[in-house]
């Protein structure tokens, strides 16, 4: 239970780092460079943790990185930033928020992690908690925006849920094959930025700044932690962690308007949270030892397993 919780902790580094990502790319990251914004946030990370670990994919791991760099990483990226210049962050993160469900029914159809009560309740619930903290009637979604914003979290989730099984008692080092990912996903995406975007697109200091932040935390740190928790968690869990991401959107935004949440969201924040450990090992295990306690201290109980072992 210990490691546990230790790796729910790493892992929620991710989505902490992810829900800053939409208040910087919309800020600071020049906008209408949706392909050059995924191959500048992809390829430093990606080069980065090369570095770090100095090893190339080899066997299967080859095309595997590819699959793998497209769905999570290329085309994620790619539909992230555009998301972020269309929507409102309170309506892209309430998007991204159901993510946690289509993470359980992926997990379910590819590695036949069949989702349980628990994780099933909390994703509900989780997702009702950001309905309440980010849907005040006032934001007007762009179509196209949501669009982008719903086939990433759906490509996504099926990538996540490839790597989980892909790496499960294969030994590759979990910072070697993020960068794998990483490396193949921007250079998907490169020559499709070429074509379409033309040049690239001209950084001033604060868009430099914005997308070292993007690359380094929200990136390499960010997915080396995530892909380390699908590894020791089940998906359901780490699914249910990631509704840290509209959570800390909130906060970093109350912060930056230096306005204080209002009952309603710090009801939506309460319910986000209560989802998060619902779907958790840890609660499963407390749910066992009650409904174990509340058998054995049932009347009638003990002569009942009496006569059973008698038998």
């Amino acid at each position: 239970m210990e490691a546990t919780v230790r790796w729910t902790l790493v892992t929620a580094i991710a989505p902490v780092a992810w829900g800053t990502n939409y208040f910087v790319t919309h800020a600071y990251l020049p906008s209408g460079h949706p392909l050059y914004g995924a191959v500048l946030r992809s390829l430093p990370a990606g080069i980065l943790l090369l570095a770090l670990r100095r090893r190339t994919p080899h066997g299967a791991w080859w095309w595997k990185s590819l699959v793998l760099g497209t769905l999570n990483m290329g085309s994620f990226f790619a539909l992230v930033y555009l998301a972020a210049q269309l929507l409102p962050t309170s309506i892209a993160s309430t998007v991204m928020a159901a993510s946690p469900l289509v993470l359980m029914l992926s997990a379910w159809a590819v590695v036949a992690e069949r989702p349980r009560a628990l994780p099933l309740l909390g994703g509900a619930t989780g997702l009702a908690g950001v309905c309440l903290m980010l849907l005040t009637g006032t934001a007007r979604p762009n179509t196209l925006g949501v669009l982008a914003s719903a086939t990433a979290m759906v490509l996504s989730s099926l990538g996540y849920v490839l790597a989980k099984r892909w790496n499960t008692g294969t030994g590759t080092d979990v910072i070697a094959s993020t960068a794998w990912q990483l490396v193949a996903g921007g250079l998907v995406v490169l020559p499709l930025a070429v074509v379409v975007e033309g040049a690239p697109p001209s950084l001033d200091t604060g868009a430099v700044l914005g997308f070292a932040y993007v690359s380094v935390v929200a990136t390499a740190v960010a997915f080396v932690a995530w892909f380390a928790g699908l590894r020791r968690l089940p998906a359901a869990a780490v699914g249910l962690v990631g509704l840290l991401n509209p959570v800390t959107g909130v906060l970093l935004g109350t912060a930056v308007a230096s306005e204080t949440l209002t009952p309603q969201q710090l009801c939506g924040l309460f319910l986000v949270l209560a989802g998060i450990v619902l779907g958790q090992p840890v609660a499963a295990t407390a749910a066992a030892r009650i409904r174990t306690r509340a058998g054995a201290a049932r009347p009638g109980t003990a002569a009942r397993t009496g006569r059973r072992d008698a038998g």
